[in-house]
């Protein structure tokens, strides 16, 4: 009779720390780069499933060389991230108090996560005079979809383990 009544407390302070527990430290990881892809298999050639950004949470369900099995848990997807895309730093991204309504994009938050900002960038080209920037700006804006590089690794016959889907 008494462990009828104590069974759903004990149940409850299980479930609560538990919890606690696991809000303490989710054993995530965050993504470190401005961009990066969740795969099918663990291969650059593997098809896209999602795309993570800069910040975003994920959780590691293997390993595989240089490579991650993660689960999504916000989009419940599963898949590969290349392991240099992740650290186990927890990135918070939070507006300022002073002016909300400016912010920084996706870039600009990216590059300042690996210490990179507008004042090393102005020092960088002082000191590298001779780079030619416009090449490199043009660069960046390139953007190639995951279709157009299926059809160019399917005309040029490349495929790896997991293939091109």
């Amino acid at each position: 009779m008494v462990l009828r009544r104590l069974l759903p407390l004990i149940l409850c302070l299980v479930v609560l720390g538990t919890s606690v527990a696991w809000s303490a430290d989710d054993g995530g990881m965050s993504v470190q780069v401005k961009q990066s892809q969740v795969r099918t298999a663990p291969s650059f050639l593997a098809r896209i499933v999602a795309t993570l950004n800069y910040g975003d949470r994920v959780y590691i369900v293997t390993r595989q060389g240089a490579w991650s099995q993660v689960l999504l848990a916000s989009a419940g997807v599963k898949g590969w991230v290349h392991s240099s895309a992740l650290t186990p730093k927890k990135i918070v991204l939070r507006a300022g108090a002073a002016d909300v309504n400016q912010s920084a994009t996706s870039d600009e938050l990216a590059l300042a996560g690996k210490g990179f900002n507008k004042k090393v960038e102005s020092e960088y080209r002082n000191n590298n005079q001779n780079l030619d920037y416009a090449t490199i700006d043009r660069m960046e804006q390139t953007k190639v979809s995951p279709g157009t590089i299926r059809k160019f690794l399917k005309e040029g016959a490349v495929s790896s383990q997991g293939g091109v889907q």
